[in-house]
């Protein structure tokens, strides 16, 4: 049985003190079944880990760069993660790859560093609205599962979540039908599956992202094949949020 995750990405939101709030908001409404991720911007995180310390809230980053340390100026390591308290960190999302050079040969170096570093991945995929036009969105979706994960061991693979994320769904207010969020991810578990075998494909975490809302987590968290959210917009709001981890 997989354990349902909800992580919330803030993006870049939320200055410290509000963020304080947020989370003093968020921690005291746990659902004992589903995990819950808070993925806050680097300047808050040491903060949250320190109220959250003691709950079962997670703590996340939004991205990392591969190496321990050097001359690599604005950016935030592994270690400097691991040593606040991260439990997750978001690799490959659509707005690093789109406005940050991301490319699907860093989302692997990314992904192996932070399995190093005992830092749980949340690897993000997705097909543009042209490519799911031109009905090529299984082909894109492949092959970012394919190279993100070149050389991950199976051992390593079951810790990973992968969330799906349609590039046209990400802030638009647009949602795929609960029914083509879950033939893609279907698919994706068949991706993996093929790469490994069915035990570590019915192991991994798979989410659902795109423009989640309370009015409908609830369809989207009873397809077959989602097990879980990663959320934008609704997780600045703390009723909101609170109202999709209680789903």
């Amino acid at each position: 049985m997989r354990t349902p995750i909800i992580a919330g990405n803030w993006k870049m939101n939320k200055t410290i003190d509000e963020a304080i709030q947020l989370v003093n908001d968020i921690k005291n409404n746990l659902k004992e079944e589903v995990e819950v991720v808070v993925c806050v911007p680097f300047t808050a995180l040491n903060e949250v880990k320190k109220i959250i310390s003691g709950t079962k809230l997670k703590l996340g980053a939004q991205n990392m760069h591969w190496e321990e340390s050097g001359a690599f100026t604005g950016e935030i390591s592994p270690l400097m993660l691991k040593e606040i308290g991260v439990d997750y960190v978001i690799i490959g999302h659509s707005e690093r790859r789109q406005y940050f050079n991301e490319t699907d040969e860093t989302v692997n170096k990314k992904i192996k560093s932070a399995l190093k570093h005992n830092i749980i991945p949340i690897v993000c995929v997705g097909e543009a609205l042209e490519q799911r036009e031109d009905n090529i969105e299984k082909e894109v979706v492949k092959s970012q599962v394919l190279k993100a994960f070149e050389d991950i061991s199976a051992e390593d693979m079951v810790k990973i979540v992968i969330a799906y994320e349609p590039i046209w769904a990400i802030g638009t207010g647009k949602t795929a039908t609960k029914e083509e969020a879950n033939d893609m991810i279907s698919f994706i578990r068949t991706t993996i599956m093929d790469k490994y075998d069915r035990g570590v494909s019915d192991k991994v975490r798979i989410q659902y992202g795109g423009s989640v809302k309370p009015n409908n987590i609830t369809e989207i968290m009873n397809q077959s094949d989602i097990d879980g959210a990663l959320v934008g917009g609704a997780s600045l709001k703390p009723e909101e949020f609170i109202k999709l981890i209680s789903f």
